[in-house]
């Protein structure tokens, strides 16, 4: 992981805009049309090359490819592994259950609507071993061409797989999690063999508590996320913690949000996760109080935290100095040197999710930037 003892260095969670051309393709690989391969995959190496250039004009220090190959930082998976053809998922959301016209915008979205969750049907395995490959020679390529503190990618954890694709397979969820794991380990190690950080999307810790686990009380959610730590860890088992980071989330969706389980409640279970740096929520208004969860909790020794000091569902960019002021909230509390700023989500989850502008996502990500220089001046004088 990389780490400064000068400055706060700057990233992202992960997803980020795909050009219009792109979005039209992939819909219609997802939709059954038939594509041109090679071309979508000249498409997809281009456009990565473009995003890495802007993150790294943007002044982002920790870059990525934009997850621009991905239907979404989650289904991907069913075309790469076996075991997926079920019937789809089905999701209830608790704090939209509540707000049915807004639950019709959301679940309208043009790249939401279109998401293909089939469950597990069969025995899980690799399918296609050569797409995290391609993904990791478009990112050597780009990165090759720009400055940039380090390079990063995003992968699916165990758990948030669990939570998209239902079990109609395995014999309990247990099996089915390890099974998943298990399949997913030649993605973890290809991304750490080829020298980036590894991150685990893992929205299950979060989101998954008013979602796939809203039957269950506290008590027992905590143990079930345990377990999903347990698989993460089995599966990166062969990995440095130095090369892993995880991403918390409770939901990349302009909902309410008042079911969002509260960080204290859950962050000694996140810590448990075998991975140097761990991203989370921090500027939207729901999770923007938590940085006072530091003032009784320590951070365990050797982690660093990438809080959100960016919004990812709205199109205001914020001032430098309110970035500034985020960062400083945490670096009060956990250290200088264990703080790397960052955003609350991605800004493309979904392909054709569209709620912020494109331009106003790299606006943004410059005035994260400028807000970093001006905390490590106070930080660093």
């Amino acid at each position: 992981m990389n780490r400064s003892t000068e400055r706060f260095l700057t990233t992202h969670t992960g997803s980020l805009p795909r050009p219009d051309d792109l979005i039209r393709m992939m819909y219609a690989k997802e939709e059954g049309v038939p594509v041109d391969v090679p071309a979508l995959a000249a498409r997809v190496r281009a456009a990565v090359a473009e995003v890495v250039k802007k993150q790294a004009d943007a002044g982002v220090d920790l870059i990525n490819d934009g997850e621009l190959s991905k239907p979404s930082y989650a289904t991907y998976i069913k075309d790469r592994l076996n075991g997926f053809g079920g019937t789809g998922n089905t999701f209830v959301y608790q704090d939209l259950a509540e707000y049915p016209k807004l639950a019709q915008r959301v679940f309208g979205d043009p790249g939401r609507s279109r998401r293909k969750t089939p469950a597990c049907n069969g025995p899980i395995s690799v399918r296609d071993a050569k797409a995290v490959r391609d993904d990791v020679d478009n990112l050597k390529a780009a990165l090759a061409g720009v400055k940039a503190a380090g390079g990063f990618m995003s992968a699916a954890s165990p758990g948030v797989v669990s939570l998209f694709f239902r079990n109609d397979h395995y014999k309990d969820f247990e099996t089915y999690i390890y099974a998943i794991a298990d399949a997913m380990r030649d993605e973890y190690e290809t991304v750490a063999k080829a020298g980036f950080v590894l991150q685990f999307d893992c929205p299950d810790l979060g989101m998954g508590r008013h979602i796939q686990y809203a039957d269950l009380d506290l008590k027992e959610f905590r143990k079930r996320i345990t377990l999903h730590i347990e698989a993460m860890n089995h599966a990166c088992r062969n990995i440095p913690a130095e090369q892993l980071r995880m991403h918390l989330c409770w939901g990349n969706y302009e909902g309410p949000h008042h079911r969002d389980v509260p960080l204290a409640d859950i962050v000694d279970i996140v810590f448990k996760a075998n991975v140097s740096a761990i991203s989370l929520e921090a500027a939207n208004p729901r999770h923007a109080h938590e940085y006072t969860v530091f003032d009784t909790v320590k951070l365990p020794d050797g982690k660093v935290l990438i809080p959100g000091v960016l919004e990812s569902k709205s199109n205001f960019i914020e001032h430098p100095e309110l970035i500034a002021q985020r960062i400083g909230r945490y670096a009060e509390r956990v250290g200088r040197e264990n703080v790397i700023a960052g955003s609350d989500c991605g800004y493309g989850t979904w392909v054709g999710q569209a709620a912020v502008d494109p331009d106003v996502v790299f606006a943004k990500l410059a005035a994260m930037a400028e807000g970093a220089r001006i905390a490590s001046k106070q930080f660093w004088k």
